[in-house]
């Protein structure tokens, strides 16, 4: 499971709720097959379609030296109808 870094909620990524997609953020060495068995074997879903792209990396100067950050990928996963990750459908409660 640790190819999976963190979901993604955006209002973007939210929106996508409705449709039964979820955004995930993993490693950039991971395969497609992996992230599906990872997710299916993790969730107790059956993923219908998967899509990813990579994030562009972003620059970070540390004095003379030009670094950059963290490589990920983003995948948006499509389940059949019926499944749901129920942890990222919860919403905030106010107190």
């Amino acid at each position: 499971m640790n190819g999976i870094k963190y979901a993604v909620l955006t209002e973007k990524s939210v929106s996508l709720f409705q449709k039964n997609q979820y955004t995930l953020n993993v490693e950039s060495g991971s395969t497609r097959t992996e992230i599906k068995h990872w997710v299916e074997l993790f969730f107790g879903v059956k993923v219908t379609a998967m899509n990813s792209h990579r994030l562009p990396r972003k620059g970070r100067r540390m004095r003379p030296i030009m670094g950059h950050t963290m490589h990920y990928k983003r995948m948006i996963i499509t389940l059949q109808p019926g499944y749901s990750i129920p942890p990222l459908r919860k919403k905030k409660e106010l107190k």
